[in-house]
């Protein structure tokens, strides 16, 4: 299969390792991602709330690129792009606001748009349970995971259709798949403080420290996210989150694709663990220990 694949601007810097994951177990399950051509940023988290039409024409820009090049369908690994990318789409089936975006543009942009959805959706849609378990190479039994997916990628329920917004289910079914026992975190869908790390470092410490301190409390051997700047928060700045809650981390912060890379047999360094700030040097040697294999 293959589809139309916008990667956001993190997979370029910050998220280098979340992209090489992903590309890394897409291709292990056979899901072809044809980068877009010429795309620009989708506005990130402030534009938005600085000029809604502003930030829907970067959205729409990259839509119209999408859809001129035939795509059906549009994958993006970023919750924060993924909700852009569907907000502006929404926000551009009314005719006035869309007169406005277009004037923006240097051509209007395209009539219909494809559908855009993550690539975790993405992946569990082309492969079921058996499809990914006969990929599995070492299987990930005996390793306990906190599944964290941010606050984005499940609300508005209605745009994003990623199932129940406050408790989704679908990273737990895919690492599940692989052999993993996911823990019921009940700080899965809670804020980790977002782009507030950089005006406001206090606040992201305090509710990054307190997802961290959960997952500690429960016992988890590492915490999967999907989202570059969750992980941001609760990997690169887990030294101020334990200070903003009296406590001390050396928790793995992964993202769901190198997990499942893991699985699949993929090295560390073709999934780009070795950027990671807390080392998962304890996981691969409890995984190791289990000795496990499918």
């Amino acid at each position: 299969m293959t589809y139309a694949y916008y990667p956001g601007c993190s997979a370029k810097g910050s998220s280098a390792d979340y992209e090489k994951s992903t590309q890394a177990v897409c291709d292990v399950l056979g899901l072809t991602l044809v980068e877009m051509s010429d795309w620009n940023c989708c506005g990130s988290t402030p534009a938005h709330a600085v000029d809604t039409e502003l930030s829907a024409a970067l959205c729409a820009r990259n839509l119209d690129i999408a859809a001129r090049q035939g795509a059906k369908m549009l994958l993006t690994p970023c919750p924060s792009c993924l909700s852009n990318l569907k907000h502006a789409a929404n926000r551009l089936e009314k005719p006035e606001f869309r007169a406005r975006v277009d004037a923006l543009l240097d051509n209007p942009a395209a009539g219909n748009f494809p559908a855009v959805t993550s690539v975790m959706q993405g992946i569990a849609a082309h492969c079921d349970v058996n499809g990914i378990a006969k990929h599995i190479r070492k299987n990930l039994k005996g390793l306990k995971l906190a599944a964290y997916y941010g606050c984005l990628m499940s609300r508005p329920a209605k745009l994003m259709d990623f199932g129940d917004p406050e408790n989704p289910s679908l990273m737990e079914n895919l690492l599940t798949a692989c052999g993993a026992e996911m823990l019921n975190f009940p700080l899965k869908t809670v804020c980790c403080g977002a782009s507030y790390g950089i005006p406001e470092r206090a606040v992201t410490a305090r509710l990054s420290g307190r997802i961290l301190k959960l997952a500690a409390c429960m016992q988890a051997d590492a915490v999967a996210v999907a989202c570059p700047l969750c992980q941001m928060n609760l990997d690169l700045r887990q030294p101020q989150a334990a200070k903003a809650v009296d406590a001390f981390f050396n928790m793995p912060v992964l993202y769901f694709t190198q997990i499942m890379g893991l699985a699949f047999g993929l090295s560390p360094t073709a999934l780009g663990l070795e950027k990671l700030r807390v080392s998962a040097d304890s996981l691969l040697r409890k995984l190791e220990a289990e000795g496990g294999r499918s």
